[in-house]
């Protein structure tokens, strides 16, 4: 399978409200999308904002597939202090209930703080243990609300942001609806990429995908750094992947049409790459 839906993140347009976004974004042959909670963009703790904003979308024939919870130094679902941590788990709920009204299907959740301190052994044993604890929990009011909680791949230099943390993350939650949202950008900085796609094959749901030229996070399109590509979603083909590819394109003080444009330029290379996979005959299985 290589006609894998590709969408895009509503994270290049971040500054602005969600509602104000949307028909540039729908003009741009794009339909699916992943809701962001920015602040300016959407108010995930302002039901009425968040059931406008489905309306908006519902009317434009669009769809919410997924919505990425809030990510910030201060909402910390790995802290030692109890309090911080139950602060941190009420935002994260909070944007789960905001992600029901949106009626999306997945709910994207970085494992972890925004932190690229080391802490003792002792502490980060503690800590990755708290992330399994309160994943439990929202992963249980995920399923309530009919979403799957997906956890996503961080950069290499933040805490919980190598493969074997993931990993373990995702063996150890208690519920078996919690599975993986690989960031192709994050994984390839971590010199991981290729092997990931592996690891993760049985969790893995949906990806967000961006490219970079190997040094900082640029969340370029594809086709604008240095992944490789065609041997990437050769990968996929490979472990049967039938999820959804969300472009994560950076917006910063770009006009949105030209960041659209490069969301095109980004969704026409993926599609060229995906064609040509499709074509490629089906490899022989040597008789024995």
């Amino acid at each position: 399978m290589t006609n894998w839906p590709i969408g895009i993140s509503t994270g290049c347009f971040h500054s602005i409200p969600l509602v104000d976004c949307l028909e540039t974004i729908r003009a741009s042959g794009f339909s699916m999308v992943e809701v962001v909670f920015s602040p300016g963009h959407l108010d995930y703790r302002n039901p009425d904002s968040v059931r406008e904003a489905a309306m908006r979308i519902d009317g434009l024939g669009m769809e919410a597939f997924s919505f990425h919870a809030p990510f910030a130094k201060d909402i910390d679902i790995s802290s030692p202090d109890p309090a911080a941590r139950e602060n941190a788990l009420d935002e994260i709920l909070r944007a789960v209930e905001a992600a029901a009204l949106l009626g999306v299907h997945y709910f994207v959740i970085h494992p972890g703080p925004e932190d690229a301190d080391t802490p003792s052994r002792e502490e980060r044993l503690l800590r990755i243990e708290n992330v399994v604890s309160v994943l439990n929990r929202v992963a249980l009011r995920c399923a309530e609300a009919g979403i799957r909680c997906v956890v996503e791949n961080k950069l290499p230099h933040l805490l919980f942001g190598n493969s074997s943390d993931i990993l373990w993350i995702l063996g150890a939650v208690e519920s078996t609806q919690v599975g993986a949202c690989m960031d192709t950008g994050h994984a390839f900085l971590a010199g991981d990429l290729y092997n990931l796609v592996y690891k993760l094959a049985p969790y893995l749901r949906m990806l967000h995908v961006h490219d970079n030229k190997g040094f900082a996070d640029d969340h370029s399109p594809p086709g604008e750094g240095r992944i490789d590509w065609g041997a990437f979603l050769r990968e996929l083909v490979q472990i049967e992947f039938q999820g959804a590819l969300v472009l994560e394109i950076a917006g910063g003080s770009a006009d949105p049409e030209t960041i659209m444009a490069r969301a095109r330029r980004g969704r026409a290379f993926l599609r060229s790459h995906a064609r040509r996979l499709a074509l490629e005959p089906a490899p022989v299985v040597p008789h024995r």
